[in-house]
């Protein structure tokens, strides 16, 4: 358990590692590759790790390099695994549940008891129009998952994304290796747009051609190959998030160093909200600043931006008025219930909040007071809650070190909040 310290006034620059979703992705994409790829500034954490593990595992030589990673592509010639272990990373599962219908045989994906209840039926249903033979193995429509792959034909597929934006990343994924391409209809959603975006910004540094039509449909030509080269990850968003959150709720000053306003991270759109709320915003071609003013409640619809929604809670705590947040019905389906959770906790330190199926609702500006605060084992809980610690003593919080699935060292990077 740590106990966080309130801070007055902060002024600092801090810098974030890069970006998880993007590491994922760039991961992928090298081991498809036709040739060795040099990726830097990739997240180390627990969920980029197990995709690297796993695709070491489906038969992709890495090698660890003076802080670089190696990757050896492998043409999009995959071997199957007999089981992987995943453990609650949803980026992982349904990206690589995508992928592993590339490798010749029969491969098991499986995590967690709370992977366990998170949905993928709506992916399985759309690998098996494309020829995969996909299933969950308790026939529930959650992981475990048995995918039997090798010469995928493709064609087209119709897929509901109304949970996860994954299901269809993965699709995307996995479609130029397959024979005759993909033409991908979304049925429902996309929710959470801009990961879309990111997907297909990926696939283009590698040099692959598609089509879109907004988010809706998607036309992949098949049998071409990811180029090898060497990339670079730009800094995570969504982590940079607790840093801009911590200037707005005590007035202070953080600049975010590695991450620009053209970034394809939706995340950075948290920045918008922060000005809605009183925040002045500074954009520049090495960083974000966010400088703190008086902060009033605002109306949003974050669909697009569901990971940082508990930031956004936290700072709508201490802002004037009532602050809404909608169509965030997906953030049930994450790591925790993630709409209950954070709910729960600030209600612990005395705030008026309350959740819905679809938003939550908070009364801002009541007195709050210390608690100890459960992370259900959910990084981004223990992360947005030490950010309600600067500005609130006795904020104590359990199982901290449940940052390691997506930032491994936040503890010692907030501590610069205090040092400089």
């Amino acid at each position: 358990m740590i106990e966080i310290r309130p801070q007055k006034t902060i002024q600092a620059e801090i810098t974030v590692p890069g970006s998880k979703s993007y590491t994922h992705r760039t991961f992928i994409a090298a081991a498809l590759s036709d040739g060795p790829c040099t990726v830097s500034n990739a997240l180390r954490s627990e969920d980029t790790l197990l995709t690297l593990d796993a695709l070491k595992a489906f038969g992709v030589l890495v090698e660890d390099r003076d802080g670089q990673f190696i990757i050896n592509g492998t043409s999009g010639s995959l071997t199957a695994a007999e089981e992987i272990y995943l453990a609650n990373s949803g980026t992982s599962m349904r990206l690589l549940t995508a992928i592993a219908a590339l490798a010749k045989g029969r491969s098991i994906l499986t995590g967690t008891e709370r992977m366990k209840e998170r949905p993928i039926r709506d992916l399985l249903e759309a690998l098996t129009q494309a020829g995969v033979e996909a299933k969950s193995i308790n026939g529930n429509g959650c992981p475990p998952v048995e995918i039997t792959g090798g010469d995928v034909k493709g064609g087209k597929v119709q897929i509901r994304c109304a949970v996860s934006s994954q299901y269809l990343s993965g699709l995307l994924l996995m479609a130029p290796c397959t024979k005759k391409g993909m033409e991908i209809q979304v049925t429902e959603g996309p929710v959470s747009k801009p990961y879309i975006d990111l997907t297909t910004d990926i696939m283009q540094r590698f040099a692959i051609s598609l089509e879109r039509k907004g988010y809706e449909h998607f036309t992949v030509p098949g049998n071409q190959l990811y180029r090898s080269g060497s990339f670079t990850v730009e800094g995570d968003a969504s982590n940079a998030g607790y840093f801009w959150a911590a200037a707005a709720v005590t007035g202070g000053t953080v600049k975010v160093k590695g991450i620009n306003g053209d970034s394809r991270q939706g995340d950075v759109g948290l920045t918008q909200c922060f000005e809605q709320m009183g925040c002045r915003i500074i954009r520049e071609a090495d960083g974000i600043t966010l400088i703190g003013g008086k902060l009033r409640g605002i109306e949003t619809d974050m669909g697009n931006m569901p990971d940082v929604v508990p930031t956004l809670a936290v700072v709508a705590a201490f802002a004037e008025g009532t602050t809404l947040i909608r169509n965030v019905a997906h953030l049930k389906a994450k790591e925790c219930d993630r709409l209950t959770a954070v709910a729960t906790e600030l209600s612990k330190m005395g705030a008026d909040i309350k959740a819905t199926e679809d938003s939550l609702i908070i009364q801002g500006g009541k007195i709050l007071h210390g608690a100890e605060i459960e992370t259900y084992n959910d990084h981004r809980m223990a992360m947005c809650m030490a950010v309600a610690g600067l500005k609130v003593p006795g904020v104590r919080i359990t199982n901290e070190m449940c940052v390691e699935k997506s930032f491994p060292d936040f503890w010692e990077v907030f501590a610069n909040l205090y040092t400089q």
